[in-house]
Parts: C-alpha cells; sequence; structure tokens
C-alpha cells in the first residue's frame, strides 16, 4: 500500500507523485490535509479556498473510480501534518508516501517536517520536484553555478536547459486492485461552505482547466503579444486560478502551446514567457529563503524609501475609490472576481507603492486575501517587482501614470465603464499625480 499526499496539485493527469504512488497497482490510499490555521496565517482567499475545496471534491470522485480514496485530514496548521500524515501511514500499512514538492519557505519546511518523521519510522518518500514546474530549482544556473537575479539571462538558460532535459509528461494513474477507504467531505463541507467564488468564470476540475487551456490555445495565443494588454478585450489565458491549485500543470501549458505550432517559434511565444516568469519566481524564493520571511530583494533600494503608509489613502485604493478611473476599475474587478488582469494588477502595485506611497507589503497581503488565483511566489514577486524592490524590478524611475495608461489600453473606455457604470458620482483624485510623482522620484533617488 502506498500514501499519495494532495495539496495544490489537484489533478491525475501529469501528476508525478501520483502516478509513481500508483504505477505498480500495489493499492493507494489517498490523503489532503487541511489546515485553516496556515490559511489565515498565509491570508489564503476565501475564493481561492473555495475553488481549491470544489477541485478537490472532483478529483475525489475522478479517483474514486480507480480505486483510489481520498482522506480527509482535519488539521490547524502545518506542524500538524507530519504526525497526522505518519499515523494515517500506519493504519493502513502504507510502505511509502508521494507528494510533489512547494517552494515557499513554510511549506518547505512542512515537507521537511514530514519527511523526516517518516524517514525515522523507516518509511519511504518519494517526493517529486517537478510537479509544480516544468524545470525544478537548482537545474538553472549561471556559468559560476549560482542563482540568477535577473529574468532574462534566467529565460535564456531556462530555454537551454528545457530543450536539454525536455519534460516528461505522465499519464493519469492505474486503476488500483482494491478501495482501502472511503472520501467522506460532509464533516467539513460546511467550512467551505462560508465562502464563495464566480462559479461562471471559473468552473472547477481538471476538465474544465483542459478545456480553457485549448480555447486560449487555438483562438487567443496567436495573438497574444499584441492584445494581452488590453483588459477589455479577455485576450489572456486566464489559467492562472488552475495553475494555483494544480487542477493544471504548466508542463501541460507548454506541451499544448508546443503543438499547436508547425515550427519552433512556440520558444519565443510571448505566452511562454509568462510561465517562465512563474518558474523564475519559484526559483528566486528557494535560493532567497528572506524573500519568503517578507524581506525584499533589494535592501539598499528598499533604505531610501520612507513608505507614507496614510491608511486613508490604502483603504481608497482597496475600496477602488482613488478618482483614477482604470485603477478603481482593476480594483473592482478583482473585488467583485476575486481576479485581475495582469497588467492591471502591474498598475495597481505601481500606483499604491509609487504614488500612494504606500508599503508593498500591505498591498500584496490584499491581494493575497482576494485573489482566486492567489500564488505566494508570483504575488510577492510581482510586488517586489512593481515596488522597485525586487528581483530584475522595474527601474526606481519607472512609475506609470494611470490617465496615459487608461488612454493607451482602454481607449474606448470599454473596461472603465463596465466596472464603473455610474460615472455620475465618481470620487475626486485622491494624489495629484504630477506632484506625486515628483516626490517619490525624490525618495527613491535618496533625495527626499
Amino acid at each position: 500500500m502506498r500514501l499519495m499526499w494532495f495539496r495544490n496539485d489537484l489533478r491525475l493527469r501529469d501528476n508525478p507523485a501520483l502516478y509513481n504512488a500508483a504505477c505498480e497497482q500495489q493499492g493507494v490510499v489517498a490523503a489532503v490535509t487541511l489546515t485553516p490555521d496556515q490559511w489565515r496565517q498565509h491570508d489564503d482567499a476565501p475564493a481561492r479556498l473555495a475553488f481549491w475545496w470544489d477541485n478537490l471534491v472532483l478529483l475525489a470522485k475522478q479517483l474514486a473510480e480507480l480505486n483510489i480514496n481520498l482522506k480527509v485530514l482535519q488539521l490547524r496548521s502545518f506542524d500538524d501534518c507530519a504526525p497526522a500524515l505518519l499515523a494515517l501511514a500506519q493504519q493502513y500499512k502504507v510502505q511509502s508516501l508521494h507528494f510533489n514538492r512547494e517552494w515557499p519557505l513554510n511549506e518547505r519546511r512542512r515537507d521537511d517536517q514530514v519527511e523526516s518523521l517518516f524517514l525515522q519510522h523507516g518509511i519511504k518518500c518519494d517526493a517529486q520536484s517537478s510537479g509544480d514546474l516544468v524545470i525544478a530549482p537548482g537545474r538553472v544556473r549561471t556559468k559560476q553555478g549560482g542563482p540568477f537575479r535577473v529574468f532574462t539571462p534566467f529565460a535564456r538558460e531556462w530555454r537551454v536547459q528545457l530543450l536539454k532535459h525536455f519534460p516528461v509528461f505522465t499519464p493519469p494513474p492505474l486503476p488500483q486492485p482494491v478501495c482501502v477507504s472511503e472520501f467522506d467531505k460532509e464533516p467539513v463541507t460546511e467550512l467551505f461552505k462560508q465562502w464563495g467564488y464566480r462559479q461562471d468564470l471559473w468552473p472547477a476540475g481538471e476538465s474544465a482547466a483542459g478545456d480553457r487551456l485549448d480555447r486560449f490555445i487555438e483562438t487567443k495565443a496567436v495573438d497574444y503579444k499584441e492584445l494581452r494588454d488590453y483588459p477589455a478585450l479577455e485576450s489572456t489565458s486566464c489559467l492562472s486560478p488552475y495553475l494555483a491549485v494544480g487542477a493544471l500543470s504548466p508542463r501541460q501549458c507548454l506541451l499544448a502551446l508546443q503543438r499547436n505550432c508547425v515550427d519552433d517559434s512556440w520558444l519565443s511565444s510571448s505566452w511562454l514567457n509568462e510561465l517562465v516568469w512563474r518558474e523564475f519566481y519559484r526559483h528566486l524564493i528557494v535560493d532567497f529563503p528572506e524573500i519568503s520571511q517578507g524581506k525584499p530583494f533589494r535592501p539598499d533600494v528598499e533604505s531610501r524609501i520612507s513608505w507614507r503608509n496614510e491608511q486613508a489613502l490604502f483603504e481608497a485604493w482597496c475600496r477602488g475609490e482613488t478618482g483614477f478611473d482604470l485603477i478603481d476599475a482593476a480594483m473592482q474587478q478583482l473585488l467583485q472576481t476575486g481576479w485581475m488582469h495582469n497588467r492591471l494588477r502591474m498598475l495597481t502595485a505601481s500606483f499604491l507603492t509609487k504614488l500612494l506611497r504606500v508599503d508593498w507589503r500591505s498591498g500584496e497581503q490584499f491581494f493575497m486575501s482576494h485573489l482566486i488565483d492567489g500564488d505566494f511566489a508570483s504575488n510577492r514577486g510581482g510586488w517586489q517587482w512593481s515596488a522597485s524592490v525586487g528581483a530584475d524590478a522595474a527601474p526606481y524611475f519607472r512609475i506609470f501614470n494611470p490617465e496615459r495608461q487608461q488612454q493607451k489600453f482602454d481607449p474606448q473606455l470599454a473596461f472603465v465603464q463596465r466596472w464603473l457604470p455610474d460615472q455620475n458620482n465618481r470620487p475626486a483624485p485622491v494624489i495629484d499625480y504630477a506632484q506625486a510623482r515628483r516626490e517619490a522620484l525624490a525618495d527613491y533617488a535618496g533625495e527626499a
């Protein structure tokens, strides 16, 4: 008997840990650990948790058809995982534990605790490094053998390593000879009923994720580079919620893109570049654990910044009431759907940190507590980039003008009017852009 531990890898296809657990058909019991105290500590959004749960319920049905039933372990925090999983393993006399590694610092410590305890009790651990990545941390290195600190050379070497060691796509698991337990979701359903998300926008399940990927590749990928910055056009993939809970893997995205191209043009695709950014941020938090501890990648830059942290300005930003239409429309999209267009994430983050001069940590926490696709590495990396304190960050003097951004990327006001239909009751701007920009430049330059 083998034990499969699910986390943010809620799929049958291209799940290396699950495949290894089931490949010899010796019987598999699956488990998932619920840690609500940890969710609160990590600011996980209610929409993300509800979406995760619905994906889990659908996965449990798929597993049951393969004679793999899922045990739900109701715990409190990551510290409870190791003893609870060991007790389950001993109950079913399993010979090995299988899971896909996760990369934020707390998750790595949790996984190390579990692995250590299992090995102490003579139970093997199969911890896969490629469940959430195309290329595992440590394999994309500079010529000196160190980590990359800048995206472009990282992306170049990432592509080199990709072609040298093209990823293997693992098939769905084989059916097992016998079920050893039953999936009993009723005791914990109430925990998730209090939360919700836009099911019309994000239907749960591996099948829905695959369908959305296919539609994007077939109809939108070819124009992605030209149209991705226009939020009213809905020209991005909108796959991030599925990647965040693991209903879809980055390798599946990569292979779908490759299959749709008749030549090697997929290697230079702008959409592939977005997947590489996702990988870059994960590699960074492994090589630089201080990022996971709330510290900037560029402390030398942050040391020059005087965060004003005016609560009234922060709250106006949170409510989407800054008086700058594109900023407020973007925040309304987030508040109403749990998702925000990628360019607008960059724009709203720059506005908060550089013009309102609010600490990037406050904005990052707010995003994480609202995003259905909340992803620690990407969210933290994006916020540090926007505040010019991260890896390969925007130069401190790059400060977006929200009115010019609106003129360029929403010239017909289609996006603004969708999310701010009542234009007669708009608040006055909370800042004078020109003055705020001058003050920010002086502060970042150490002249304030």
